[in-house]
């Protein structure tokens, strides 16, 4: 396989460059502070948000405890939950979408279902790309987060004919190209109780999301083997692979995290059946990161985000950026709702990134 080159110090060149040129907010508009970026309005940007399995989990157990709300309580029968996937599945893009547009850069979320097999993505993707390119008559630069980061390669790998002339170039964030352990523990045969934990999957990607079981065992270690066997990523495209590790300091595990609010209706006012009660829905994703990333580098020796390892995130022949600091795999979504303005958001790190894919193909 090729080597990858180390391109982490660039990286963390470039950030505070980018960070200068933060928005400021004005009473009327969305100011730049310096009004000049390096990202050149030549291509177009395309974003591909992945399956998030952590979101799936949780999705479940909360759907469950609401239904038996429902069940024991009949004030309760018209609860309902809002955001779990509205607020946290490809819409987790759009701040950066909107970040990009500000600076007068042609941005696009590519509205695909992540939960769907990587052949199915790729071959959206495919004609995707394609309807870009032809509209805007650019080349398209690729963003993929988690999964969408794998199903860009496979587009690229499968139809690299049709493809190599349109794309500019891939960077791949916390994207388990090599597959992720996560993944193979979960459907596994032999594992403890690995029928039921199959069952639950089955439930929660065919049946809750609307989506297909291969979604999952295409990220298995053996799916991946195979699929990167028979179809190689073209070598004239320009590739970035980003991974984080995730901390898994004590203070991290008790971490808790807005993902949604629950609807009630409000006791007492059954005659107004649009008064409702919002209760927020608060869960430990960081810490389930946390206690994953724990797991993963007991039990295998490997450092990773809490879903993918660091050495499975590097795609072979590309320029590998590791961050200064600790990013779980839910960093992405979450990063627009914790904003720390002493650090960089994923809006500027996306940039930083993309940035870094015009400079390699110029």
């Amino acid at each position: 396989m090729a080597p990858v080159k180390d391109g982490s110090a660039h990286f963390m060149e470039l950030l505070p460059s980018i960070r200068k040129k933060a928005f400021v907010q004005h009473p009327s508009t969305d100011l730049l502070r310096n009004g000049v970026h390096k990202l050149p309005d030549s291509f177009v940007y395309l974003l591909i948000p992945g399956f998030n399995e952590s979101h799936c989990l949780l999705s479940y157990l909360l759907c469950k405890l609401v239904g038996l709300l429902n069940h024991l309580l009949p004030h309760f029968q018209n609860a309902k939950l809002v955001g779990l996937f509205s607020n946290h599945g490809p819409l987790y893009f759009v701040s950066t979408k909107r970040f990009f547009s500000k600076m007068g850069l042609a941005c696009h979320i590519a509205k695909i279902h992540s939960e769907a097999s990587v052949e199915h993505n790729a071959w959206e993707l495919k004609q995707y790309i394609e309807e870009l390119y032809w509209g805007a008559g650019k080349r398209v630069m690729l963003l993929g987060h988690s999964k969408g980061g794998v199903d860009a390669a496979a587009a690229l790998s499968i139809y690299s004919q049709e493809l190599s002339n349109k794309v500019a170039g891939l960077a791949l964030v916390q994207s388990p190209y090599g597959g992720t352990p996560i993944a193979s523990d979960i459907l596994r045969e032999g594992q403890v109780a690995d029928r039921e934990t199959r069952r639950i999957m089955e439930f929660l990607i065919c049946k809750l999301i609307k989506g297909d079981m291969r979604a999952l065992e295409d990220l298995t270690y053996e799916k991946r083997r195979e699929f990167i066997k028979n179809h190689k990523l073209p070598d004239n495209i320009p590739l970035i692979s980003f991974h984080s590790e995730a901390s898994v300091a004590p203070g991290v595990v008790a971490t808790l995290s807005h993902i949604a609010h629950a609807e009630f209706p409000r006791f007492g006012s059954e005659d107004d059946v649009l008064a409702v009660r919002k209760v927020p829905v608060i869960v430990p994703v960081s810490a389930a990161m946390a206690l994953s990333a724990l797991h993963l580098q007991l039990r295998y020796g490997e450092k990773s985000d809490g879903l993918v390892t660091c050495r499975d995130a590097e795609v072979p022949g590309s320029i590998v950026v590791k961050p200064d600091r600790k990013l779980d795999h839910s960093w992405m979504v979450y990063s627009s709702w914790k904003k720390d303005p002493t650090e960089p958001d994923a809006c500027e790190m996306c940039e930083a990134l993309l940035t870094m894919l015009v400079e390699l193909g110029t």
